[in-house]
């Protein structure tokens, strides 16, 4: 008990000094900005004093700001950050905090005032959080030494996924030992049998923490339960019925508690805003980009003299077909041979400027059309072509699990994955978003959406000779 309590102690103090390292670079933030806003912006008042509690609510505001956009951007993500993401992610994070500042300035004055001066700590600012994040950095991984971790899995599928996480993140993970527990069909491997194996091993290679992967939930919640009485930290990768249970409706029957699991349903107020607000930023994102959907389609036309747009047949919710438009990034005859396949690595049916507009994701600018239809919502999951999800479904039947609610224009699997994510982890992180589905998640999504705007990896297509993302080069028919 003794030790519980120090180990206790010990990650609360962990945790405090995490705090200090992350506030610390928000504060940092808030001053620069207080003293531009003492040296330029406050003299510029429109005919009256803002007095001393109205420069510390404004202050607070930034901090504020920033403080959400570095948390939800990953700007402060300091355990699980390279250095080039949090440096990325803060300056992305600067970035849109100062420009909600300047609309919020100009407010106040009343009047135009230069935004050279804020521009010039935005700069600063940039290079403040680049030299914070190798300091930061350096420093949390004094505070948190690399988790000597046990890997405990069922099949090489779950292997491959754990090794990814490790391999990514060595700096918090050291691999002390594997271990294997395959589900038997004869049964003759009981819970007892299960446990003991896993808790020789783990004392064995001398681990702090544990993985588990693809395990069956009857064995895995078993071990949850010894890691929970035993005080060790269990990094569990869910499985589809995780996010199917994780929204489910709690209720008491007969004095007892009860999980409602249904198809995914949105209520009519939610359906409602989730609408005009679609209809709205589908609008204002047409208003602003006219200019590059002009000089894209002129781009287009010019190159090869081939159509500027590109039709395609995707799925949206239930099943429904639809057709998405899309900038034409590839040659006109890109797939002449009859195969519906994904855009692979260096793909040469890819045109220059088709490079270009994927790059920066102007290719997918006409989708703001469908959303306006009614087709696509701004938040959702991915449309699929009937072709390739047709082929995902013989591999898991649960991919039709997506078409619960409408595609989307951005979505978790999105803003978290990548063009060439397996798509049993797409679907995973589909769900999650389904789970949490509501304003608020919207929000989050479409905000975080910015970040991976200039991201290249986001972009990265599948392995040559692959169709699909599962890794299948079998040949899926085009309906034309």
């Amino acid at each position: 008990m003794k030790r519980k309590k120090n180990n206790v102690h010990e990650k609360q103090w962990k945790n405090a000094k995490l705090f200090l390292l992350q506030i610390s670079i928000v504060i940092l933030n808030t001053v620069l900005f207080a003293v531009t806003w003492y040296l330029y912006y406050k003299g510029k008042m429109w005919g009256t004093t803002f007095y001393r509690k109205g420069d510390y609510a404004l202050f607070l505001l930034y901090m504020c700001l920033f403080g959400a956009m570095a948390k939800l951007y990953g700007g402060i993500a300091l355990r699980t950050s390279r250095i080039t993401e949090l440096i990325y992610s803060q300056i992305v994070s600067i970035i849109i905090t100062n420009a909600m500042m300047y609309i919020i300035i100009l407010l106040l004055t009343r009047r135009p005032k230069s935004i050279l001066p804020l521009l010039l700590v935005t700069v600063i600012e940039c290079f403040v959080s680049t030299a914070w994040s190798y300091a930061a950095n350096h420093l949390c991984n004094k505070i948190f030494k690399p988790a000597n971790i046990l890997l405990v899995y069922d099949n090489e599928d779950a292997y491959k996924n754990a090794k990814e996480i490790i391999d990514k993140l060595a700096w918090r993970f050291k691999l002390s030992g594997e271990l294997r527990l395959s589900v038997r069909n004869d049964g003759l491997n009981s819970d007892n049998e299960n446990l003991a194996k896993f808790s020789d091993t783990y004392k064995k290679v001398g681990a702090d923490s544990v993985m588990l992967c693809g395990l069956v939930s009857s064995k895995r919640n078993d071990l949850i339960k010894y890691c929970a009485e035993n005080d060790i930290k269990a990094f569990v990768r869910p499985n589809i019925g995780d996010f199917m249970i994780s929204n489910a409706q709690v209720v008491q029957m007969a004095n007892l508690p009860v999980m409602i699991c249904e198809r995914a349903t949105q209520g009519l107020v939610y359906m409602t805003v989730k609408r005009v607000m679609d209809i709205i930023i589908a609008l204002i994102g047409l208003i602003l980009t006219s200019p590059f959907l002009l000089i894209t389609a002129i781009a287009i036309k010019a190159y090869d003299g081939g159509p500027v747009l590109y039709k395609q047949v995707r799925l949206t919710k239930n099943g429904r077909e639809f057709k998405i438009l899309k900038f034409r990034s590839m040659k006109v005859d890109a797939e002449k041979d009859g195969v519906a396949r994904l855009s692979s690595q260096n793909d040469d049916r890819i045109t220059p400027v088709g490079k270009l507009i994927r790059a920066c994701r102007v290719d997918e600018l006409p989708q703001l059309f469908n959303i306006l239809k009614g087709d696509l919502t701004c938040v959702g999951p991915r449309p699929e072509r009937p072709e390739i999800a047709a082929q995902y479904v013989k591999e898991m039947p649960e991919f039709s699990l997506r078409l619960q609610v409408k595609a989307g224009l951005t979505g978790y699997a999105q803003v978290y994955g990548k063009y060439n994510t397996e798509p049993y982890d797409k679907l995973q992180m589909d769900l999650m978003y389904v789970s949490k589905m509501g304003i608020v998640t919207d929000l989050k999504i479409i905000l975080a959406t910015i970040k991976i705007l200039f991201m290249p990896e986001s972009t990265e297509g599948i392995a040559q000779g692959q169709t699909t993302a599962s890794g299948s080069s079998s040949e899926v028919k085009s309906n034309g």
